[in-house]
C-alpha cells in the first residue's frame, strides 16, 4: 500500500476517528440539529467513499465537507418543495411549540435557521470555515459578487438578530464542540 494513497476503507476509518466531530460540527451549523447533522455527515461519507477508489488522506476531508454542504442543500431544496404541495395529501399538520433558547450557542443557531440556505450556507463556510469570498464562490458555483451579497445580506440579518458581529479571526474559536476547543 502506498503510503501517500491508501484503500478507501481506510482512509474513511481515519477521516471518521479523527476528524469526525469537526464534521459533525461543520454539518451542526448547517442543519441546526446534532441528529440531522450525524446522518447528513454519514450520508456525505457514503457519497463520498461509495465508489471504492483510492484517495489521498490529505485532501478526502474537502471533499466530504463539499458534499456535505451540498447534500444539505438538497434536502433543503426537497424539504422545501415537499412543504409547497403537502397540503394537498395531508390533513391536520402538526405544530410544534416554540422551544427555549439559552446560551449563545442556540440564539447563534437559530438566528442561522433564519437565514436562506444559500446565506447560511456562505455565512458556515466564510466564518466556520474561514474561506474567502472566491473560494466560496468556486465550491457554490457562484458569483462573487453574487457571494459577496448573500454575506451583507446575511450578515445584517444576523446582526438585527444577536446585535455587531466581529471579524472573524485565524486563532479564534469559532465552534466549541463538547469542550474541546480547536
Amino acid at each position: 500500500m502506498d503510503g501517500q494513497r491508501q484503500r478507501s476503507d481506510d482512509v474513511m476509518a481515519v477521516l471518521a476517528s479523527e476528524r469526525g466531530a469537526a464534521l459533525t460540527a461543520y454539518a451542526y451549523l448547517l442543519t441546526g440539529d446534532l441528529r440531522d447533522a450525524e446522518d447528513l455527515v454519514q450520508d456525505a461519507l457514503v457519497k463520498t467513499f461509495v465508489r471504492g477508489r483510492s484517495l489521498e488522506i490529505s485532501s478526502v476531508e474537502g471533499y466530504v465537507r463539499t458534499a456535505i454542504l451540498t447534500t444539505w442543500i438538497d434536502t433543503y431544496r426537497r424539504r422545501r418543495q415537499w412543504l409547497r404541495v403537502r397540503h394537498l395529501m395531508v390533513r391536520g399538520e402538526r405544530q410544534e411549540g416554540p422551544a427555549d433558547e439559552v446560551g449563545a450557542r442556540n440564539d447563534v443557531r437559530a438566528a442561522l435557521h433564519l437565514l436562506a440556505p444559500q446565506q447560511r450556507a456562505c455565512v458556515v463556510l466564510r466564518y466556520y470555515d474561514d474561506l474567502t469570498v472566491a473560494e466560496i464562490a468556486d465550491r457554490m458555483g457562484l458569483a462573487d459578487g453574487t457571494v459577496k451579497r448573500y454575506l451583507s445580506l446575511a450578515v445584517g440579518r444576523l446582526e438585527t438578530l444577536l446585535g455587531p458581529l466581529a471579524p472573524p479571526l485565524a486563532d479564534r474559536t469559532v465552534l466549541v464542540n463538547g469542550g474541546d476547543e480547536r
